[in-house]
């Protein structure tokens, strides 16, 4: 969203489906991300990346933080739908999916996270 349409009174939280995340190359999701929190949104993606999106995601992040700007971002991730059992585990097959929440680093702090709960505290910038 455009910084003239923004509201000073409050958080923007922008929810990412799947279906949107599918049809996007590696860089063009880290660079979604990336350019949300930037502004000071909050992420959540329905389906999550995999962990070399992540690794991806961690090192453009990493090479962006700046002293006086951006201060990086906090990434947490509870997985959902049906746990795939020790079994399926052993021969690298995951659970069905994940929902990840992405923040900024300033202004996310995660106070408790589970199997089936994130909780979070946001700061005002």
């Amino acid at each position: 969203m455009p910084e003239s349409q923004r509201s000073d009174d409050g958080v923007q939280i922008d929810m990412i489906s799947a279906e949107r995340m599918d049809g996007l190359r590696t860089m063009e999701k880290i660079r979604l991300i990336l350019d949300s929190v930037h502004e000071g949104n909050i992420v959540i993606l329905e389906k999550g990346l995999d962990p070399d999106e992540e690794s991806k995601l961690i090192e453009v992040t990493m090479s962006e933080i700046s002293p006086d700007g951006f201060t990086g971002i906090e990434i947490e991730t509870i997985p959902t739908g049906e746990e795939t059992g020790l079994f399926g585990k052993l021969i690298g097959k995951s659970s069905k999916g994940k929902l990840t929440v992405i923040g900024p680093a300033n202004r996310i702090e995660t106070l408790h996270k589970d199997e089936n709960l994130i909780s979070t505290l946001i700061h005002d910038q």
